[in-house]
């Protein structure tokens, strides 16, 4: 009798796990596959190297990664 009252408490935890493993982690941590704020990308007319569009350097001929790059390009 004992060995079925643990047998059950132990498929009750095991049943519980799984439950908060399907529901996802916590709020605070991101999860997996997706994000939540996908970040907008350039790429530089100069090298090819992607920015994100805030950090992106802009000329009169498009974006570059850095204004080096932009004065090269455009020069």
């Amino acid at each position: 009798m004992k060995y079925l009252l643990l047998l059950l408490v132990a498929l009750l935890i095991l049943w519980q796990w799984r439950t908060w493993r399907e529901r996802g982690a916590p709020d605070d941590t991101p999860s997996r596959g997706s994000a939540a704020h996908p970040i907008e990308m350039v790429a530089c007319l100069q090298c090819g190297t992607h920015v994100a569009v805030s950090e992106a350097v802009t000329g009169r001929l498009g974006s570059y990664c850095s204004a080096g790059h932009r004065q090269r390009h455009e020069a």
